[in-house]
């Protein structure tokens, strides 16, 4: 690695300005997207060479969709964009008196960064947690978990064991937010139209999904009645909903709660929380509960050239006095706004405040079952709650084949009770003792 550091990401000379962005997510895409045609070099990295559509990975986790549904290359993104530039790195270091980076690949100088790196899942230090459960914040992740279930129900039909039968079948979800809410309903989906029909040799009155939250509701940041709404609608699907509760521990085959109850499994979905996917280099002046703070023109606490945006970013801004919420709508209006702040701090004019516009928040669980949050005190549920959750999410997505796709994928499904993508195509190994038991096919 010493060899690196007198390497430098091969980037054209410019005379112009170079804004250096850190992320391909909402507020990175956004960002470089309203920054075409102005009067900066714009270089984007990324760990990864696309741009997920993170609010629906939990159904490639659960056989609804392919990854490349909800996926688009960085690169096709920004063809028609001149002087855009992207590399695939990850940033090691932030070195501001400098003006510069440091990746796995070499040195960069930048003239403006902005720092876009998101969120990443939050096991609150418990290392059980970390090395046993299945987090969904990646297309690499939500594979893993597709993966591991199905391994699971093919396992389950070669088992004589009860026990081990029980285990390979049931599942545990931690957080009871629009993630865990949702791939609770997909699972219960999955139990009563698919799967039955799969593998008749199983039983799967027996298989429990189990959803634990530990507030006294769901989906906290949603209206009281939205939260009761999805209560109702996962019992309707036989979820067992558990609030108030919190998971003290979990072995890869058990899981244990804080009022001792036991729960047999060997997948344990962790979506109980998100925090900042911090770079080093920064000073802890400039970090506050592992976002970067920042002020209302997502400038860096301390730095007039560095700027954060969406999760990453802690503002403080009207009600929000601990920060805006973890959400792509706020990624995607900070992104934007900022391509503009920067477009007039190159012409010496003022530059403007960020102010989130909240224009609502939505979940589904599952066919003709969802709950929408909008502004005005407006909550609605049910069959048009379901509609309009996709419509908004088919406009969403980057890309007319994705958007192809994904009303296709979902037609499909919604009138044969189909998932087309039961595909066991990467083989993940179980975890625990249970790798010792089964090993590889």
């Amino acid at each position: 690695m010493d060899v690196l550091r007198n390497l430098s990401v091969q980037i054209p000379p410019t005379d112009k300005p170079r804004v250096v962005i850190i992320g391909g997510g909402f507020a990175g895409v956004q960002l470089a997207r309203n920054l075409k045609n102005k009067p900066f070099q714009v270089v984007m990295l990324d760990r990864n060479n696309y741009h997920g559509f993170q609010p629906l990975l939990y159904q490639v986790a659960t056989a609804g969709l392919e990854p490349d549904s909800i996926a688009g290359p960085l690169r096709q993104l920004f063809a028609d964009q001149k002087d855009f530039h992207f590399r695939m790195a990850r940033v090691r270091r932030i070195f501001p008196k400098e003006k510069r980076i440091e990746t796995l690949v070499g040195d960069l100088n930048y003239d403006y960064l902005v720092i876009a790196t998101g969120s990443r899942t939050n096991f609150f230090n418990n290392e059980d947690f970390s090395t046993q459960a299945f987090p969904l914040k990646q297309v690499p992740q939500a594979l893993d978990l597709r993966s591991n279930l199905l391994q699971n129900f093919e396992k389950s039909v070669m088992s004589d064991d009860p026990e081990m039968q029980k285990r390979l079948m049931n599942v545990v979800i931690v957080g009871g937010g629009p993630t865990g809410v949702e791939v609770a309903g997909a699972l219960a989906e999955l139990r009563r139209h698919i799967l039955p029909e799969d593998y008749p040799e199983i039983d799967f009155g027996k298989m429990e999904i189990h959803l634990i939250e530990g507030q006294p509701r769901l989906l906290n940041g949603m209206s009281d009645k939205a939260g009761k709404w999805a209560l109702e609608y996962l019992e309707r699907f036989d979820v067992d909903v558990m609030l108030g509760k919190f998971v003290q521990k979990f072995d890869g085959q058990f899981v244990t709660l804080n009022d001792g109850t036991v729960l047999e499994t060997n997948t344990l979905v962790w979506a109980a929380g998100v925090k900042g996917n911090l770079i080093e280099g920064l000073p802890d002046s400039s970090v506050v509960n592992s976002r970067i703070k920042v002020d209302l023109y997502n400038r860096v606490h301390g730095f007039d050239d560095i700027f954060a945006v969406g999760d990453i970013a802690h503002m403080v801004e009207g009600e929000y006095k601990n920060g805006h919420p973890m959400l792509a709508p706020v990624a995607m209006q900070q992104g934007r706004l900022l391509a503009q702040n920067l477009v007039n701090m190159s012409k010496n004019k003022p530059m403007k405040p960020f102010h989130y516009e909240n224009r609502g928040a939505m979940a589904t669980i599952g066919r003709n079952k969802a709950v929408v949050d909008l502004p005005g005190n407006i909550t609605f549920g049910g069959l048009f709650a379901w509609m309009f959750w996709m419509f908004i999410h088919i406009v969403s997505i980057i890309g007319f084949r994705n958007k192809l796709v994904i009303f296709s994928n979902w037609a499909w499904n919604y009138f044969t009770y189909d998932r087309g993508t039961r595909l066991i195509i990467r083989l993940f190994l179980p975890k625990g003792k249970e790798r010792e038991k089964f090993g590889t096919y």
